[in-house]
């Protein structure tokens, strides 16, 4: 039997919960929020009040109602004929935070046809896949995936739920959050559980990057964020995993949208692409002037890399937006991330830091990037980079 508990020595007497009440049933007492009997167990005040202070308690075991969830749930993207990477990066982390706690990793796919990707799902990490297929949802449009996203959490109650940050992903998660009446945190760079608390620590730049600010949402479930893609690592896939398929049934009403897609028309980045990249060779103000990135340029040539830059190269107007790394850049995965007249701010190190192998040059001993990178040259870039790219030619002769 479920019952309502109002926490004294949290109760501020600020009254949110009386007006938030639809049965009239609070009343503020002493300075303190007084529960009557007309109560219905609805909930409004306790998601009303901002300091925890109601409490619905469910079941002869006295278990709250965040007790109820329980679980990850990775919400994908598919596009162009293919799940998004994003979606993969994003079920690795899953699967490393669900082996925390042992609770199981879930997948929303939305398509016009699932293939064989639910099993491909699997196969990076997902335990249970729920698939709702329709020629409707063959491009992402608000209402809709949002409306059957949300029927579905409410119904499975997953503690978390995980989107990629990209503008599918910054769309759907506010409204969906929104409507559950829970926490968002957006663009986050790490995810971990709270070992004490078992709650979703959800770290991201703030104060234009100057800082990293861990979020923390404690009272309301699910937990739920975005997170930067390229950030994370994918696994590799297991063929042999086994999962669960689930057909999620759609009726008319789940597919109602003020909205039309009439054309879609493909995004032509041209040749700059870094956000693909295996090798980057970035350059940051330690470049000097543009003409400079030539040098850079014959480096990346050598190695089949990109070209890369800080955000003071860019502003500088050395070379072009789509080459930026960091917080208002790209993010970027590469395996090798070369590091030239960098200083390593954070701004930058959220847009690279999680390259597998990441070289530094910088003449400043005590430049932030020398901290996190594996391996750090201390020296003027102009006499180094020319070094190696004389030491690779010599080699491949």
């Amino acid at each position: 039997m479920a019952s309502i508990e109002v926490r004294k020595d949290t109760c501020v007497g600020c009254g949110e919960c009386v007006p938030a009440c639809p049965f009239g049933a609070i009343a503020m007492e002493d300075s303190l929020a007084v529960i009557s009997d007309e109560c219905t167990l609805c909930g409004a005040c306790e998601s009303s009040c901002s300091y925890g202070a109601i409490i619905i308690r469910i079941g002869e075991t006295g278990e709250t109602e965040i007790d109820q969830y329980s679980g990850i749930m990775v919400l994908a993207e598919q596009r162009d004929g293919t799940i998004d990477h994003s979606t993969l990066e994003l079920l690795g982390e899953a699967r490393r935070l669900a082996e925390v706690d042992d609770s199981s990793v879930s997948v929303v796919l939305l398509t016009e046809e699932a293939r064989n990707w639910p099993a491909e799902l699997i196969s990076y990490g997902a335990d249970t896949v729920y698939v709702a297929e329709d020629v409707q949802l063959r491009h992402f449009r608000t209402e809709p995936f949002s409306r059957i996203a949300e029927r579905l959490i409410i119904e499975k109650k997953p503690a978390v739920v995980l989107a990629a940050a990209t503008t599918t992903g910054r769309d759907l998660m506010p409204r969906i959050a929104k409507n559950l009446n829970t926490g968002l945190t957006a663009d986050c760079t790490e995810l971990a559980i709270d070992s004490e608390s078992g709650g979703l620590l959800q770290t991201r730049p703030a104060f234009g990057g100057n800082i990293l600010a861990t979020i923390v949402c404690s009272d309301t479930r699910p937990q739920m964020a975005t997170v930067r893609p390229r950030v994370m690592k994918a696994m590799d896939p297991d063929k042999n995993r086994d999962g669960v398929i689930e057909k999620i049934e759609l009726s008319l009403t789940d597919l109602v949208s003020r909205t039309e897609v009439l054309e879609f028309n493909p995004l032509d980045e041209g040749s700059v692409d870094i956000s693909e990249a295996e090798v980057i060779v970035s350059g940051g103000r330690g470049m000097k002037s543009p003409e400079n990135f030539a040098l850079l340029q014959e480096l990346a040539n050598l190695l089949d890399g990109s070209i890369g830059a800080s955000r003071a190269a860019i502003d500088a107007g050395w070379i072009s937006y789509p080459h930026q790394v960091g917080q208002t850049g790209k993010t970027v995965q590469p395996k090798t991330y070369i590091a030239c007249g960098i200083s390593g701010a954070v701004q930058h190190r959220v847009g690279m830091q999680s390259s597998d192998r990441i070289l530094a040059i910088n003449k400043d001993e005590t430049a932030p990037i020398f901290e996190f990178c594996d391996v750090g040259f201390v020296g003027d870039l102009f006499e180094i980079i020319p070094f190696v790219i004389k030491e690779i030619k010599r080699r491949r002769k």
